[in-house]
């Protein structure tokens, strides 16, 4: 597992499809502010609640030039389905093989329910508009999480 990163260290690029198999890069986005959230799977209860968080937030984040992208290892097939079952609209990134998420040190191991477990660790960054890491969340809840990444963007 990678070191987890820092807030001043260069966010590590990627490009990975999206839930329609198009290709997104993280260097696409740069020159705005980028909300990047690693959780499990789709269509479970702490990730949908995570991921319509963010789509309530929406109104107050891209007037503020944030934009928000959630990554899972989910194949683009279901992340279409989470999409149209929850009205997502920002991209939803699939990483089957988790090369991003170990990149982000959003893999390895856990405590779930009181087992030690290797699997994606719930984790969010703020990435700055020149690729900087401005805030970094490991082992979030998905309850509140957004609301506290509100207040701390004040945004």
């Amino acid at each position: 597992m990678s070191e987890r990163l820092q807030p001043g260290d260069p966010a590590p690029d990627f490009e990975l499809p999206d839930a329609d198999g198009n290709p997104v890069s993280l260097a696409s986005l740069r020159g705005k502010r980028v909300i990047l959230y690693f959780y499990p799977a789709a269509m479970t209860p702490g990730c949908t609640k995570e991921s319509v968080d963010f789509q309530g937030s929406l109104d107050a984040l891209e007037p503020a030039g944030v934009a928000v992208v959630g990554i899972s290892p989910d194949k683009p097939a279901k992340l279409a389905k989470f999409r149209e079952k929850e009205g997502l609209t920002f991209p939803l990134l699939s990483d089957p093989e988790n090369e991003v998420l170990k990149a982000y040190a959003a893999y390895g191991e856990k405590k779930l329910y009181g087992k030690v477990v290797v699997g994606v660790i719930r984790s969010t960054f703020v990435i700055d508009p020149e690729g900087k890491i401005e805030k970094a969340y490991y082992n979030v809840k998905a309850t509140g999480h957004v609301e506290r990444l509100r207040r701390d963007l004040a945004v």
